[in-house]
């Protein structure tokens, strides 16, 4: 019995510590309205032309919201995201765009997506970026 409980225990501890490690995701509000705000402007000056302002996209350029776009990040860090945006956006012009800028466009993008804001800015360095999980808003069905 004592073993049972003493391997009950470290599978309970193993699991909190995995749990720990995963960090932040999308899910619990990892940028403000203030900045979403911000990424609206940046993105109606450097992104909306191809991706529309909608966020529908058009022809070769992906939707920047939806339910493919949702699939195409899910369980990825926004640090790729936010890396892919950064080396290749906007496309007439790759890699012009300051990080601040990317970060405020990926604000936008998450406030559009239903995403929740919260009380702190989404940061604009990698490494923070990379410890955050990008996860897909579960539907309330009605």
């Amino acid at each position: 019995m004592k073993q049972q409980m003493a391997i009950a225990s470290l599978l309970v501890a193993q699991i909190w510590i995995l749990a720990s490690a995963q960090g932040r995701t999308t899910l619990d509000g990892v940028y403000t309205e203030a900045q979403a705000q911000r990424g609206e402007a940046v993105y109606a000056r450097a992104c909306a032309s191809c991706h529309q302002p909608d966020l529908s996209g058009d022809g070769q350029t992906p939707a920047l919201a939806g339910t493919d776009f949702n699939m195409n990040w899910n369980d990825r860090s926004i640090g790729d995201l936010f890396e892919r945006t950064r080396i290749s956006m906007p496309a007439d012009a790759p890699g012009s765009l300051e990080p601040a800028e990317v970060a405020d466009a990926i604000a936008f993008l998450l406030s559009k997506g239903t995403f929740p804001a919260g009380q702190a800015e989404l940061p604009s360095g990698l490494a923070a970026l990379k410890d955050i999980t990008f996860v897909t808003p579960k539907t309330n069905p009605k």
